[in-house]
């Protein structure tokens, strides 16, 4: 497993003995809304560019290179610097629906 040089002053143990819990009840939590979609009614949003970006962000999760974090922000993240004409949502989208992200965590055009 590749090895990140900046450490942190806490072991591999004494950090899973503090936030196992809390890691294994997101992870569950994904887990069931990846089972909500494969039950879903109608199977029409695997092009969906948020499923798309979280597909690879779970990818990206079981990487061994160090620098996860800042990789599945970036897939996570609007890099759109133009601004818009018009607002078109209230909300924000939680991945960029207009700079879609490789699998490389390269944006694609």
């Amino acid at each position: 497993m590749a090895r990140n040089t900046i450490s942190t002053l806490l072991t591999q143990r004494q950090l899973i003995d503090a936030y196992f819990m809390e890691q294994r009840t997101r992870v569950l939590d994904i887990a069931a809304f990846l089972d909500r979609l494969d039950r879903a009614a109608a199977a029409d949003a695997e092009d969906d560019f948020r499923y798309v970006a979280f597909r690879q962000t779970l990818r990206e999760l079981l990487s061994d290179e160090p620098g996860r974090v800042e990789r599945v922000q970036m897939i996570l993240s609007d890099r759109t610097t133009e601004p818009l004409p018009e607002l078109d949502r209230k909300a924000a989208y939680g991945a960029s629906i207009r700079n879609p992200v490789g699998n490389n965590g390269q944006e694609t055009h």
